[in-house]
């Protein structure tokens, strides 16, 4: 080693060119190398006297040594290289490789200089020395020549880059040695990636990466591989390339300027001489690969070999190169030119490279062809549209779409080359763009999937190919494979796009970020400094004596909000420790609300904690708000500008409740229930989420939002311009969804993708195949899943179900068993987006259950089913124990294993009922043998696939349990083999997602409940039966949830019950029903909240039931209710106390035990106490509570009773009870109405002290007075002319003693609260004179005495008014009943009976004998005598009310004013008036009279009624005269009394046969014949004989003036007195008295 330093000098180029010439001088021949040896010591020479400078010589090619010395000392070496000896040529090449490979040569190789330099003369010696022929020197040659392009010190340029080339191109094509020609293609390969990388980067001080051997050969020259010589060649590259100096290997300081291109002035033209030379070498290899065989020689191997390499080395060239834009800003210029003009040669060069050579057949070619476009495609795709958009049909499609004829090696390589390139997701999604959406642009895509599905295919049937059956079905599993990664790139595409969206996607509170400063009279309108959180801070902060002080507290209170930060339950419990917050959960809550530095993301999550402690701090933060007068928009901005909500769904559901409460609580009026503003609430949410979500296909409009939105305010809708406004304030600068392209994309591929998949599937065992196209399914479902295209989705999955074969088991493979895998595998990887789908999955795995179960030997459901439920369960157990297996040779005559073996179609829902063939012993071979493939799929397999339900979004769980429903209802309706494996699985469905929040669970339960109460009603009892104990154990588990105020969704949720127990025929669903209440209610009293109106509607029903032990066991839990936890049932909503009260009144209607009906009675009153107690009206304070829907009134004005509720909140209470209570009076059985009268009247006794003027009006109308309402007719009941047997009086329907009680309490109730309802007083004399109207004496007496009664205690109370009042309804009551007597009184004018109405005065009519019963007709003898009854009614009725009018007149005179007097004189002389009349008709009279005497019952007593009418007017005006003498005058009280009188003595004429048409004195007398009266005559005569003496005194009576003033009236009549009979002789005496006392002294005076 230093002989060779000091051959060589001290030098570091000395010591590499000094051994080297020595050994030259050593190998070269003397005589023949004279010249060389003397310049190799020349050279020698020079060396041992040169040193390394400290500075370089920038015109020197060798490192550290004066430029003058170069031409010295590299003289030799070119001599050496020129000598064409091998032995010298040999160290000149090592000599070179050295100064090469360790950069001791520097500078730049131009050819186009003026002067060759010294550099470019040693590259062409070294590149002639080639010629030698020697294998050696052709390694060493390419070995010198790729140290110095790899030299990052020396640039080559152009034409030199070019022979450096040509000269590996020659070794390559003109070798012997393969060794050699691999080593050549090689260090050609490696010469253009390191240009080719210095182009890239545009700089020489790169690391170009080791050129791969064995991937050159990839498509040629494998044949000159020769043992090792790849590993030879392998090594020979990594040995050049390693070789490079370690030190002084970049561009030193004090290079040329001509070699430092790319920080020269060249930069602003764009002009970078490393790019040219690029440039100009790809343009060289374009061009050889273009060059073709002459016609003279058309097979001309070396050419075709060149143009391979070519090819090749382009290869590697656009392998290399790429994204030049990661070059920087300052580059910008420079970088664009060179792109463009790369791009330009791409377009010139290359393009026309792969054109002319696609006409090509050679195999090598095409496929680097292919590959080269590949590269195009994946790379330059941006800037090549054109180009792409030829070449892909000419090169791809045309080969792909060659179905019957292809060349196979030309089509693999097409399949593979399609397998690479849609392996990139954004290709084909920019093939796509580009091209298929491009109008002038071919459909590149659509094309390619249909020339996939034409191979997977196959050739036409019929059709000729050159095609083996093995490359058949090679193309046919290659083209599915590249439709499964088509498939599978674009659901990548789609998963990136999702994510990306994702992590930009805002927030949910993003939409309320821009937040109006509002200003809140509470204080809650923003945050306050650190320090300002309570007073007791603010205190300590302000008394803190020194500044160390005040620091260290806000140290310790900064670290407590760090910590929050952190860990929020470890913060609050550090700062309430350090005394900084106080530990009670209103000041937490005034800490996170006023504190500023928390992090708001950390808030939401605290708040949305289900720890106790952070519930009640959550509920203190949100009650601290005051949401009064706040819009809700405006409200939910102010509530969540505070902290965001957290991501976990449960958390969102308990803020977003608890808000809707406080803001119902602070806008009673705002919403119906708090439901409606959670709902909204969340509605907002999911809009915004809409709205700003660009993987929405469809965004909701308007229209949508406000429709999604209809009937959530308890049924009604919110008002239109306010949901309008709210929606307009939400959606703001929608995204628009990037995703779109790839719908497009879909529509195009998945029609010839769901045939190749479903043909390949169906026709190959090939387990390779089979896979992909079930990868392809899973691939296929996962895209049409998540961009919602519902068609494409429900195909491939309808498709991949029909796969499994499980609907014809005895056919199924083990590729149908992978379908039914790859359909689990579906249901737990897309479950989120199946929807519809859902329903094929859950069908498939139902019919998995069912063939294991029948595989184990398990009893079918029908079995079960079948059962009654009466029978021991030591039958029904013997009975399910007898299927035994059937994979262990168990009997297979069971009917449903027969109807599996058989099979069906698809869509059938019973299996085997269209094919009732004979079983073949081959379908049962072959059905037991699958049933052990089945094996494969477990129960934890199907059960994972329900448990997953819990990880399901809100929108897809509820289609996921609206397709369980349906796959339950199909196996129940199945008419051979129903099942109940749906149904048990909907259970657990529901307990899986019991804690989904509120509003999901609401939607999911709407589902259920449908479901439920359909199969509930099911004519299956055994089915309804376990469905309705399921509902009960969801309802149980679902009561453990406690409700807050204001929510319905326990009523929601116990509705099912009360639709089955109302709509449900059998009598033990109903008792089952009933049972499953009670247990529900008496266990979890205190959270049924708002299903207690669902509670009682079930015992509502259960109280009208027609089973006795249903009643009794519903009232047994009523019972225990209302005693023990009354105060449960209204502590949520206090309208259930009406739902309790409509409950319990319909108990009282059971026919089956009294004892309930009474003692439901009993608990209407202690309902009332409760209500009375003031529990329910102070709950009710905050609201209005609307519950006419609930209220039945009888009065036909229910306008004024909805006026009462709306003045009067507790009167909505009282009104349903009451009322109950007074239709219950009506009960046929007298205990009950009795009962009912007495507690309906203790209430308003009890608890009236209660009630506004209103409310007691309300009662009265709508509760007292339907009561009675038979008793106020207007008319009476018979209005028609023949008597029907129905047609009874008034008042049959009560018994005397419920009309004396009724009356009674009446009376009692009106005395007692007569100030308050004296204002009724004429309604309740309609009620009093109906009483007394009544036919019957009972209620007549009752009437009487309870006028009096009520006259007696509120005699000095009434006014005047007042006794008007109860007299003209006297008045009244007497004048109502002569219409409708008098019309029944006219039909004696139909009846046929001959009477001579000459003989009517003198004929007895009882005694004449010519009228017998025979010549009277049936009919008109029952007529006469209803009449007759009619008519005697009438008069009592007629007595009795002027009876009351005389005792009332006689015990309360005192108060009567002069109007009332005339009221009762006028009723008095009505009476009279119509008593006369009446006893006038004769005609009828006698008919009557006739009629009474063939029914042998008595006459009505006509003259008694005239004479006592007449009788107590007469005496009404004599006692007026005497006790009110003033009044008399106003009311010529004297004249009325002498009207009368001359009204009594002529009627008593009359009858006793004297009167005549003219009175008085001018009367003519003439001899008149007195025919003698008969007996009845007489007998009538006597009856009047003591009213006319009444009157005649009454006439002797008057004041002599008034008696002289109306004497001439009367006198005629006492003078036809004298001359009439009388049948007493007192009339005589009297007549003789009035002339002689009164007469006489006026006569003589």
């Amino acid at each position: 080693m230093s002989a060779s330093v000091a051959l060589g000098g001290s030098s570091r180029c000395g010591r590499a060119l000094g051994p080297s010439l020595d050994k030259i001088i050593k190998n070269a021949a003397w005589r023949k190398h004279s010249h060389l040896v003397s310049s190799c010591k020349a050279a020698l020479d020079q060396l041992q006297s040169l040193s390394d400078l400290p500075n370089h010589d920038p015109d020197s090619p060798l490192l550290a040594l004066p430029a003058a010395d170069a031409p010295l000392l590299l003289q030799p070496i070119l001599l050496a290289l020129d000598s064409n000896y091998a032995k010298v040529a040999e160290p000149a090449l090592e000599c070179a490789f050295k100064l090469f490979s360790l950069s001791l040569i520097r500078g730049e190789a131009d050819p186009s200089s003026i002067s060759p330099s010294l550099i470019l003369r040693l590259l062409d010696a070294v590149c002639r020395s080639c010629s030698i022929g020697d294998e050696v020197i052709e390694l060493s040659v390419l070995r010198a020549l790729l140290a110095a392009v790899r030299s990052p010190c020396l640039l080559i340029r152009g034409e030199g880059l070019v022979t450096i080339v040509k000269t590996c191109y020659n070794v390559y094509l003109g070798g012997t040695n393969g060794t050699n020609q691999i080593c050549a293609k090689s260090v050609l390969a490696q010469i253009v990636l390191i240009v080719f990388t210095r182009v890239e980067e545009d700089s020489m001080d790169v690391a170009p990466r080791t050129v791969s051997v064995g991937e050159l050969l990839e498509f040629t020259d494998k044949n000159l591989n020769e043992g090792s010589s790849i590993h030879f060649s392998q090594n020979f590259i990594n040995e050049v390339m390693s070789a490079t100096a370690a030190k002084d290997n970049a561009v030193p300081s004090h290079v040329s300027p001509a070699v430092k291109l790319q920080n020269g002035a060249a930069e602003t033209t764009g002009d970078s001489k490393i790019r040219e030379d690029g440039f100009l070498l790809f343009r060289n290899l374009c061009k050889l690969s273009m060059k073709f065989s002459s016609q003279e020689n058309p097979d001309d191997h070396i050419l075709l070999r060149g143009k391979t390499l070519s090819l090749e080395l382009v290869k590697v060239i656009m392998d290399t190169g790429g994204p030049m834009l990661r070059s920087n800003e300052r580059y910008a210029i420079s970088f664009f030119y060179s792109v463009l003009q790369f791009l330009t040669a791409v377009k010139q060069y290359l393009c026309l490279s792969l054109l002319k050579n696609s006409a090509l057949s050679v195999m090598a070619i095409f496929q680097l062809q292919c590959s080269i476009f590949m590269i195009l495609l994946s790379k330059f795709r941006s800037g090549l549209k054109e180009e792409i958009g030829i070449f892909f049909p000419m090169l791809i499609l045309r080969v792909l779409e060659n179905v019957n004829q292809p060349s196979f090696l030309q089509k693999m390589t097409v399949l593979n080359f399609l397998e690479k390139i849609v392996q990139d997701p954004q290709l084909i999604i920019d093939l796509f763009v580009n091209y298929d959406c491009d109008v002038e642009s071919p459909n590149l895509y659509e094309r390619t999937v249909n020339g996939l599905l034409k191979t997977a295919l196959g050739p036409p049937p019929g059709s000729t190919t050159t095609l083996s059956a093995a490359q058949d079905i090679t193309f046919r599993h290659e083209s599915v494979k590249c439709l499964v990664i088509i498939i599978k790139s674009m659901g990548t595409w789609m998963d990136q796009q999702l994510r990306i969206e994702e992590a930009y996607l805002p927030k949910s509170t993003e939409i309320y970020t821009s937040v109006e400063n509002y200003s809140n009279p509470g204080g809650e309108d923003g945050s306050v400094p650190d320090f300002d959180l309570h007073t007791e801070v603010t205190s300590e902060v302000s008394d803190a004596a020194t500044l160390e002080q005040r620091r260290a507290y806000k140290m310790e209170l900064q670290k407590g909000i760090s910590l929050f930060n952190r860990k929020p339950s470890k913060g609050i419990e550090f700062l309430v420790n350090t005394k900084k917050i106080g530990s009670s959960a209103e000041e937490v809550a005034a800490f996170l609300k006023n504190t500023s530095g928390l992090n708001e993301t950390v808030i939401g999550d605290y708040l949305g904690e289900r720890e106790e402690f952070c519930l009640r701090v959550m509920h203190a933060y949100v009650d601290s708000f005051n949401f009064k007068a706040m819009a809700f928009g405006e409200a939910i901005r102010f509530f969540l500008r505070g902290f965001r909500l957290p991501g976990e769904a449960q958390k969102i559901d308990r803020i977003m409740e608890k808000f809707a409460e406080r803001y119902c609580k602070c806008n009673p009026n705002s919403f119906t229930s708090a439901d409606t503003a959670y709902v909204l609430a969340y509605s907002v949410i999911m809009l915004n989420t809409d709205a700003h979500n660009n993987m929405v296909k469809d965004k909701m409009s308007k229209a949508d939002f406000i429709r999604n939105n209809r009937g959530i305010d308890d049924g009604k809708d919110l008002a239109e311009e306010f949901l309008s406004t709210l929606y307009d304030h939400i959606v703001k600068n929608e995204i628009k969804m990037n995703a779109a392209i790839l719908r497009f994309m879909v529509e195009v591929c998945w029609g010839p993708m769901l045939a190749a998949f479903s043909m390949t599937l169906g026709q190959s065992d090939d387990k390779l195949a089979t896979s992909q196209c079930l990868q392809g399914f899973r691939y296929a479902v996962h895209v049409t899943a998540v961009m919602g295209m519902q068609t494409q989705r429900d195909a491939f999955v309808t498709s991949l179900a029909k796969f499994t074969y499980l609907h014809c088991a005895a056919d199924m493979k083990q590729k149908n068993v992978e379908a039914v895998k790859a359909i689990i595998s579906i249901a737990i990887e897309d479950g989120n987006h199946l929807q519809e789908s859902w329903e094929h999955i859950l069908t498939c795995l139902s019919r998995i259950e069912h063939l294991q179960l029948l595989g184990d030997g398990a009893a079918p459901d029908a079995s079960f089913l079948t059962v009654s439920n009466t029978e021991p369960e030591e039958k029904s157990s013997k009975s399910m124990g007898s299927y035994p297996s059937i994979k262990r040779k168990g009997s297979l005559q069971n009917p449903a294993v027969m109807a599996v073996v058989r099979g069906g179609s698809y869509d059938s829902t019973a299996l085997g009922l269209n094919s009732l063939g004979p079983v073949t012993p081959e379908q049962i071979n072959s059905f037991l043998s699958n049933l052990n493939l089945l094996d494969q799929i477990g129960h934890f397999e199907l059960n994972h696939v329900f448990a997953n339900s819990q990880r399901l979004n809100s929108e897809s769980i509820v289609a996921f349990v609206r397709a369980l429903c349906k796959v339950a209802i199909s196996e129940l309706q199945s008419p051979t083999d129903p099942r109940v494996f749906s149904l048990t699985k909907l259970v657990e469905i529901a307990h899986y997602n019991m804690n989904r929040i509120r509003l999901v669970w609401s939607r999911i339960w709407n589902v259920l409940s449908d479901f439920f109460v359909s199969v509930g009603l099911s004519e299956n009892l055994s089915v309804a039966i376990f469905v309705m104990d399921s509902l009960r154990q969801l309802a149980m588990k679902f009561l453990e949830r406690e409700e807050l105020a204001n929510y319905n969704f326990q009523n929601e949720f116990l509705r099912p019950f009360v639709i089955v127990m109302q709509k449900s025929g059998s009598t033990e669903i109903r008792e089952l029903i009933v049972r499953c209440i009670s247990q529900m209610v008496l266990s979890r009293v205190n959270h049924v909240k708002s299903g207690w109106k669902s509670v009682f509607m079930v015992f509502t029903a259960a109280a009208a039931d027609e089973r006795k032990n249903v009643v009794l066991l519903a009232f047994e839990t009523m019972e225990k209710i209302v005693r023990e936890y009354f105060p449960y049932i209204t502590e949520t909503e206090t309208t259930t106390f009406t739902d309790c009260v409509r409950c319990l009144t319909t108990f009282t209607n059971s026919r089956f035990n009294s004892d309930v009906s009474l003692n439901a009675i009993a608990f209407l009153r202690f309902c009332a106490v409760k209500l009375a107690d003031g529990g329910l009206i102070c709950n009710e304070a905050e609201k209005k509570v609307d519950d006419s829907s609930s209220i039945a009134v009888t009065n036909e004005d229910t306008s004024d009773v909805q006026n009462i509720y709306d003045k009067d909140d507790h009167a909505s209470f009282w009104f349903p009870l009451l009322t109950g209570l007074s239709r219950l009076t009506a009960d046929p059985r007298s205990a009950i109405r009795k009962s009912a009268l007495e507690v309906l009247f203790n209430i308003l006794n009890d608890h009236g002290h209660l009630f506004s003027y209103l409310v007691w009006m309300g009662i009265f109308n709508s509760v007292i007075f339907p009561i009675f309402s038979g008793l106020c007719e207007k008319k009476d009941l018979a209005d028609s002319k023949v008597p029907a047997p129905a047609a009874h009086i008034e008042g049959g329907s009560w018994d005397s003693e419920t009309s004396s009680l009724a009356s009674h309490c009446l009376v009692d109730l009106f005395v007692r609260f007569f100030d308050v309802v004296r204002s009724q007083l004429h309604n309740l004399m309609a009620i009093l004179t109906g009483f007394i109207r009544s036919p019957v004496q009972g209620p007549a007496s009752t009437g009487v005495a309870a006028l009096l009664r009520l006259a007696g205690e509120l005699g000095s109370r009434l006014s005047e008014d007042e006794w008007g009042q109860i007299f003209i309804a006297l008045k009244e009551a007497a004048a109502l009943t002569v219409p409708g007597f008098m019309k029944v009184f006219k039909s004696l004018d139909d009846l046929e009976m001959a009477i001579d109405p000459q003989s009517y005065a003198d004929i007895d009519v009882s005694s004449d004998p010519g009228f017998t019963h025979d010549e009277i007709e049936e009919d008109s003898l029952q007529t006469a005598a209803y009449v007759a009854s009619r008519v005697k009614s009438h008069i009592a009725i007629q007595l009795l009310i002027t009876q009351v009018a005389i005792d009332l007149y006689r015990s309360h005179l005192k108060y009567l004013s002069e109007s009332n007097i005339h009221t009762i004189v006028a009723m008095f002389r009505s009476v009279a008036s119509h008593a006369h009349e009446l006893n006038s008709e004769t005609v009828r009279l006698k008919k009557l009279q006739k009629a009474c005497s063939i029914n042998e019952v008595s006459d009505p007593p006509m003259v008694h009624f005239e004479n006592e009418s007449y009788q107590n007017y007469l005496s009404l005006l004599q006692d007026l005269i005497v006790d009110k003498p003033l009044i008399c005058k106003g009311l010529k009280i004297e004249s009325r009394l002498v009207e009368v009188c001359q009204e009594i003595v002529q009627i008593y004429l009359n009858c006793a046969g004297c009167g005549g048409g003219l009175t008085g004195l001018n009367r003519p007398v003439a001899a008149q014949s007195v025919m003698p009266l008969g007996s009845a005559k007489k007998e009538e005569l006597a009856a009047r004989t003591s009213l006319l003496i009444s009157a005649l005194r009454g006439l002797s009576g008057l004041d002599g003036e008034v008696f002289r003033e109306h004497v001439s009236e009367f006198f005629p009549l006492l003078v036809d007195l004298v001359g009439s009979e009388h049948s007493s002789g007192e009339v005589q005496n009297v007549v003789s008295n009035i002339f002689r006392a009164c007469i006489g002294p006026i006569v003589m005076p």
